[in-house]
């Protein structure tokens, strides 16, 4: 019998180890002794892998913060184009301001000051607000606005870690696939821009419970996310679609009833209370003008023509379903059925990208989905620096356009091209999600025989309905993934 001690040094061929599998994954080990050797065993100790991967997105967020210094300091409050100058700008202390949050004015119920009537943002984003200006302490308006900042860069580093944890555990075999998220180096540099970071742990939460088969948890999850964010509630669009082609409509019943319960629970009280309130961030996102990052900005910028409101949002709207019905068409005619972080990706791409505006932060949507859907280093850096030159693009533009007669910065010409960029590099990304649909032999997280590991309900049954070449192909019927499961944090039997 081979001792205790000798079983803890050897490989547990459960976790897939990404520096045997990915080349840019091993060059990168070598700053920290190399890839994982034939007799590495990443079980048990103390530094788990959920443990590593948090550790190392709250250093990444922490320096996030550090990049925000020369704002912090002075450029919010000393003119308003320094901190476009230092790519260090955040909504949040200017709304603290802007929003009655130091006047102790109640989002929703008091009417506010200005151009803006009301709080703009979801409930449960409001409530995040709220919270973060009664633990902020009192002092000068500048000091307040520091602290508030401070204080709401605490609370969205939790959320920061959460995410991290999330999609850790997402993937069992996978979980070193989530440092992805933990370096992204775009995710550290917008993590502060506003309050998204809420609804992305919402959501991370909620994809961890859907491939643990918590069909009820994931539903209120994704109403809470929902409500704090309005993309989240898309991945129920993709996850009908794998419910109707595994013949799963109980448990999509379940998470739809338990969404639309918990977003109800929490909108419902303000809806009543405080109807005009509670609807201005609905009227005000139909009412936006087209903003920053879109590509319907190029186009008007290009041609010198206006359009009206109404007719951007139509057309918006029109592409988005095309999309939609792309994406449920590949769903239920792919040689195999798609894995649900992959149609999540493109559901939340299709709408960042045929959306009116592009708000830098919004890169956070995508990010975690991105790891699940596509964890390759090289794509996900290829369109990490894509958004990396977006995020510095949007700064400069801002300077250039700010700066009376000094014109520092990016001119227009110059920002349409890191727009292009952004587009180009989440298209880059969404056709090799796509290109794996329909190779699921070159999806690398299929490669180890998993069939839909994020799946829940959904890893390893087998199709009811499908459509096209599909129906008559021997690879339309999943495969059930094969081989021992681990739970992070805990030793193997055996294991001394």
């Amino acid at each position: 019998m081979p001792s205790a001690d000798k079983t803890t040094v050897h490989q547990d061929r459960s976790v897939v180890p990404p520096t045997r599998r990915d080349e840019i994954a091993a060059a990168g080990s070598e700053l920290i002794g190399g890839p994982a050797g034939r007799w590495a065993w990443s079980g048990g100790g103390r530094l788990t892998p959920v443990k590593v991967v948090a550790l190392v997105a709250i250093g990444m967020f922490a320096l996030g913060m550090v990049q925000k210094a020369p704002c912090y300091n002075w450029a919010w409050f000393r003119g308003a184009n320094s901190q476009y100058t230092h790519a260090c700008y955040s909504d949040i202390p200017h709304l603290f301001l802007g929003r009655g949050f130091a006047d102790n004015l109640v989002p929703y119920f008091d009417r506010l000051s200005g151009d803006m009537e009301y709080l703009e943002y979801p409930v449960l984003t409001g409530l995040f607000m709220e919270l973060a200006s009664w633990l902020t302490p009192g002092g000068s308006i500048q000091y307040r606005e520091q602290m508030y900042w401070m204080v709401n860069a605490g609370m969205l580093m939790i959320c920061a870690a959460v995410i991290a944890v999330c999609v850790t555990r997402t993937h069992r075999r996978r979980p070193w696939d989530a440092l992805l998220v933990a370096l992204a180096p775009a995710f550290a540099l917008t993590a502060t821009i506003n309050w998204d970071l809420l609804a992305v742990a919402l959501t991370a939460a909620a994809m961890l419970m859907w491939s643990r088969g918590r069909a009820l948890a994931f539903g209120v999850l994704i109403g809470l996310a929902t409500a704090a964010k309005l993309y989240p509630v898309l991945l129920l669009g993709p996850l009908f679609v794998l419910c109707w082609r595994a013949g799963r409509f109980r448990e999509y019943g379940a998470a739809l009833l338990a969404a639309a319960g918990s977003w109800l629970a929490v909108n419902l009280p303000v809806m009543l209370l405080a109807p005009e309130g509670w609807k201005k961030f609905y009227t005000f996102s139909q009412e936006r003008q087209i903003d920053f990052g879109s590509f319907w900005l190029i186009i008007t910028q290009r041609t010198g023509r206006s359009m009206e409101v109404g007719a951007v949002n139509a057309y918006a709207m029109l592409l988005m379903l095309l999309a939609s019905a792309g994406i449920a068409a590949l769903a239920l005619t792919a040689p195999r059925r798609p894995r649900f972080a992959q149609l999540a990706f493109l559901i939340v791409a299709a709408f960042i990208l045929t959306n009116k505006v592009y708000s830098p932060q919004y890169v956070l949507w995508l990010v975690p989905l991105a790891a699940l859907a596509r964890p390759r280093w090289r794509d996900f850096l290829v369109w990490q620096a894509c958004e990396v030159l977006y995020f510095l693009g949007i700064w400069m533009y801002l300077a250039y356009t700010n700066g009376g007669d000094e014109h520092k910065g990016l001119p227009t010409e110059g920002y349409q091209l890191a727009i292009a960029l952004h587009l180009l590099g989440t298209l880059y990304l969404c056709a090799l999600v796509v290109r794996d649909i329909l190779m699921p032999e070159r999806d690398g997280v299929r490669r180890d025989g998993s069939d839909d590991p994020s799946g829940g309900a959904l890893d390893g049954a087998e199709d009811v309905f499908v459509l096209g070449q599909a129906a008559g192909h021997d690879r339309h019927v999943a495969q059930t993934e094969r081989g021992p499961r681990v739970e992070w944090g805990a030793r193997p039997p055996g294991a001394a």
